[in-house]
């Protein structure tokens, strides 16, 4: 089938790249023309396992292409997939701008021919109706160019189009996995032929040809009106997060009264109702989604006179969290004004190199302001010199440069690399073997053996 992917991020670049390795036509439309050029390298803007292998492959046999023309991406695609960026407001709200933009540059490019309009960005619930208007809006502006100077309007027959919302599930880190292996596929619309052409590109995965698993049955698919389909995107991060709110709360008793969250969140974990996922207390939650969506979801209730208090709870919940290493760090090194701490990991988690509403940020600002020198070590920053977001805090090359001279480690981003490091080493290189594991990711008695004094969260 022919596709046309408007916007380059992790999602829209995922997504184009995941479906020409299936077999179909991709054609990826960004505006920003420096991007273009490395995509059409076959570099990845992006740091995602797996991404760059396929992009490449993609581009070998022309399966995919790379291109600022929006016009020829819109005529190039039986179906379009809006994927641009949908950031926080500081209302909460998301600033759908570039939404609109693409919603009216579709309309006033569309011409002869049926096309699905898919929203995969993350929008507020009601923007698939709201979608339409805008392409509606742009299809006029483009018939006002079509009337001649005679003022007989033109014959060109303009484009039938529909509007379908698939939000993406997408874990940043293992998004080419997810792609291939998803849980679900949701499809909001209102029309059974442009759910069905959904159904034809995604057949290839519905039927496992690319999983992990090809033995396990067909992929669900989920076929809803439009407003319920962005509804599920928003329910369930914000049920996720409220997921991880609830064990950080339940970690800050078990710190209290002696009890271990770990041997905690497996004893409840093996609950079928409760489930194992998501049970891990750290130091909370960052990232480009659970942040913006929980306070979408959040500010739509509002708009419509109700008051989230379970999700407003976890936000509060996860605010606090951040602050926990430096609590720790403090009930252990006592005054923070004059003493160095490496922070090991800087990423909001593994195998990304996203910073965007990371622990990390927090972490470095309020030791900062609390006089403390800030040293960080984070296997991809440190090797793309990526900085970012990054004031006041001197970025490492290397695990134990982090850990010459420090008075204490935080444990930030569950790095796979981080459970192989040399500790004993690094231990003897500090100034006081001190660290605090913001993940309980490593093994209290290795670090012990290892010559530090160990501290985990609710442990």
């Amino acid at each position: 089938m022919r596709v046309c992917v408007i916007g380059t991020g992790y999602v829209g670049l995922v997504t184009g790249a995941c479906l020409a390795h299936i077999g179909h036509d991709v054609i990826c439309v960004d505006n920003n023309e420096e991007k273009v050029k490395l995509m059409k390298s076959g570099q990845s803007p992006i740091f995602e396992p797996g991404l760059s292998e396929i992009m490449q492959s993609a581009i070998q046999t022309e399966k995919i292409h790379f291109t600022s023309d929006l016009a020829a991406g819109v005529s190039h695609g039986e179906i379009l997939f809006i994927a641009v960026g949908t950031p926080p407001l500081p209302t909460g709200e998301s600033d759908t701008r570039y939404v609109e933009a693409v919603a009216r540059g579709i309309g006033e490019n569309l011409n002869g021919g049926y096309k699905v309009i898919v929203n995969k960005s993350t929008v507020p619930i009601g923007s698939g109706d709201w979608v339409r208007m805008l392409v509606l809006d742009g299809i006029a502006e483009r018939q006002k160019t079509l009337v001649p100077a005679g003022g007989v309007p033109s014959d060109e027959k303009l484009a039938e189009f529909d509007v379908v919302s698939n939000p993406e599930f997408l874990r940043e880190g293992s998004a080419v996995h997810d792609t291939f292996n998803p849980d679900r596929i949701v499809l909001g619309g209102n029309s059974q032929r442009a759910v069905a052409l959904m159904e034809q590109l995604y057949a290839p995965i519905v039927q496992r040809k690319y999983a992990l698993d090809q033995s396990l049955p067909p992929v669900p698919i989920l076929a809803t009106d439009l407003s319920s389909a962005e509804m599920i995107k928003y329910a369930a991060n914000a049920f996720l997060a409220t997921k991880i709110s609830f064990i950080n709360e339940v970690a800050n008793i078990c710190d209290r009264v002696g009890a271990d969250v770990t041997q905690v969140a497996k004893g409840i974990g093996l609950d079928s109702r409760i489930g194992n996922k998501f049970l891990q207390a750290g130091i909370g939650w960052g990232g480009s989604c659970f942040p913006k969506d929980v306070s979408a979801l959040i500010h739509t209730a509002d708009d419509y006179g109700y008051e989230a208090q379970l999700m407003k709870a976890a936000v509060s919940v996860n605010e606090r969290q951040r602050l926990i290493a430096l609590e720790k760090l403090q009930q252990v090194l006592k005054i923070l004004k004059g003493k160095t701490v490496g922070l090991l990991g800087l990423t909001f988690k593994p195998d990304t190199d996203d910073l965007r509403d990371a622990p990390a940020l927090i972490l470095i600002e309020q030791l900062n302001r609390l006089g403390a020198k800030v040293k960080a070590y984070d296997p991809i920053i440190s090797q793309t010199g990526m900085r970012h977001g990054l004031s006041g805090v001197l970025v490492e090359t290397d695990a134990e440069r982090l850990a010459d001279g420090c008075d204490a480690l935080v444990l930030v981003t569950e790095w796979q690399q981080f459970s192989t490091l040399d500790y004993v080493k690094m231990a003897k290189l500090m100034a006081h073997p001190v660290i605090i594991d913001g993940r309980n990711f490593l093994d209290p008695e290795a670090m012990i053996r290892a010559g530090f004094q160990y501290v985990g969260v609710g442990r």
